[in-house]
């Protein structure tokens, strides 16, 4: 396990200012401003961490825009990984800089988030805004969270604790992370993730023990809150042989426990996004292709699926496995302005790219389109209009398979 709050010098070094980045950069595309890019977050990174400049409002401001997309490393010709290097940053600048709301979301990104009976009381009180429509009472941050999540049941089961078991010939066991808001708010994701991989011969497992991934409380640089949650996890699943998460930003971090956790880096080897495993099932012909034409769909690419874990053709190959017309809607893959919780602290910038990415959606024409990662999903669905349906790409495929 490396030290997270490390700045690493030499790898910030490797960054040559060559500026590939910058059109790839959300927070550059709107303002132009160099303080908001990759190579000016660095800059600034390394000259706080050589104390040429302090740590201030214009810093903090700096790295609190950041979306942390990693749109920057897909394209960075020197490798730089400036994913790990902001959470660094981050990390130093809640340590030195302790502020009311960072002692807010570490509670609930660190806390609150992994308590499950905090988490029904949240999905039950949402239940009820949803059926007595009260969104039009709340400030706009909170009217589009509601407007964005799917229908909620007031006493929704959760999915730690439960096995599905293999259909056919058994494959062996797969362990899934059932996730925070995951859990209680997208049910149905877990449903097709688990009828999917039992088809292919898999006995699905959801681990007692496990809890929220800690991907949130690590980018807001809550690393005590985020080692706890990855110890955690690293035992629930010690004794798994592979281990799926269904959810983009879940598995990214999976991926990258070794960072956080003793046991992390044997765990991060066993992950698979869902959309890796079902694709390969696809391709070796343990799971089916429908033949008939179902329609089209608009791809919407989560950041974490696309530029941090380099997925992209296996979801395409899902939708068309499922008889789906791909549509896609982005070839940058920009960030839809979800990001954790950026649409709380940044509502403005929030606002402009979901509204961006929505507009993409309409003109490509679908009435429906996919998206592997549940804030990309509530995002879409705030800002699209009513009549077009968001779903996984695992969600499509086992309608299309089970019809």
């Amino acid at each position: 396990m490396t030290d997270v709050s490390l700045f690493d010098m030499a790898a910030a070094d490797t960054c040559v200012s060559c500026g590939l980045c910058l059109p790839h950069c959300p927070t550059f595309r709107l303002t132009g401003d160099e303080l908001y890019s990759p190579r000016g977050r660095l800059a600034a990174m390394t000259a706080v961490t050589q104390g040429i400049v302090a740590v201030d409002a214009e810093f903090d401001d700096s790295l609190s825009t950041c979306l942390g997309c990693r749109a920057c490393e897909a394209v960075c010709p020197g490798l730089v990984p400036y994913g790990p290097l902001f959470e660094a940053a981050r990390a130093n600048l809640t340590a030195e800089q302790p502020t009311a709301g960072r002692t807010a979301r570490r509670f609930l990104l660190g806390r609150w988030l992994a308590w499950r009976p905090g988490m029904r009381i949240v999905t039950a009180i949402g239940a009820i805004a949803q059926r007595f429509r009260l969104g039009r009472f709340m400030p706009g941050f909170a009217r589009r969270g509601l407007t964005g999540l799917r229908p909620l049941a007031k006493k929704g089961p959760s999915w730690v604790g439960r096995t599905v078991e293999a259909v056919g010939p058994s494959r062996g066991t797969v362990a899934v992370l059932a996730g925070c808001v995951m859990d209680q708010w997208f049910g149905g994701v877990h449903a097709a993730a688990a009828a999917v991989l039992s088809r292919a011969g898999y006995r699905v497992v959801f681990p007692a023990g496990q809890t929220c991934c800690g991907a949130l409380a690590a980018h807001d640089g809550q690393v005590a809150a985020a080692q706890r949650l990855a110890g955690r996890n690293a035992a629930a699943f010690a004794d798994a042989d592979l281990v799926v998460a269904d959810a983009a930003g879940c598995s990214a971090h999976l991926k990258e426990y070794g960072r956080w956790t003793e046991r992390g880096e044997a765990l991060g080897a066993k992950v698979r996004d869902v959309t890796e495993l079902v694709a390969s099932l696809i391709a070796e012909g343990a799971l089916p292709t429908v033949t008939e034409h179902r329609g089209t769909v608009a791809v919407q690419d989560p950041c974490h699926l696309r530029h941090a874990q380099r997925i992209t053709a296996q979801p395409r190959a899902i939708l068309e496995a499922a008889g789906l017309d791909v549509v896609e809607i982005d070839v940058d893959g920009l960030c839809c302005g979800a990001a954790g919780i950026y649409s709380v602290t940044h509502p403005q910038t929030s606002e402009e790219l979901g509204r961006r990415k929505a507009s993409q959606v309409v003109a490509s024409g679908a009435a429906v389109v996919a998206s592997a990662n549940p804030g990309c999903e509530m995002q879409l669905r705030a800002y699209l209009p009513p009549g077009i349906r968001i779903a996984h790409p695992v969600e499509l495929y086992d309608e299309a398979i089970t019809s």
